[in-house]
């Protein structure tokens, strides 16, 4: 399960994916809507660990959130 959501100025897509031990890896998409920058997208994996599929995602969503406050 994935979910796209908008985010100033970003695309933010959420996934988990499921692993070995049957935990969830959560990973996130960052991409910026507005092409005028050099660098638009960014992709970072387990950023954290749970054990349902819904945990993984709604952090992966609030952690992209302060990734982009943070930097701008």
């Amino acid at each position: 399960m994935a979910s796209i959501q908008s985010y100033h100025g970003y695309a933010v897509q959420a996934s988990a994916h499921r692993l070995p031990d049957r935990t969830f890896s959560a990973n996130v998409a960052v991409d910026r809507t507005n092409k005028h920058f050099s660098e638009s997208q960014y992709t970072f994996y387990s950023i954290g660990y749970f054990s349902k599929e819904v945990e993984a995602i709604a952090y992966a969503r609030r952690w992209a959130k302060d990734w982009i406050d943070t930097r701008g």
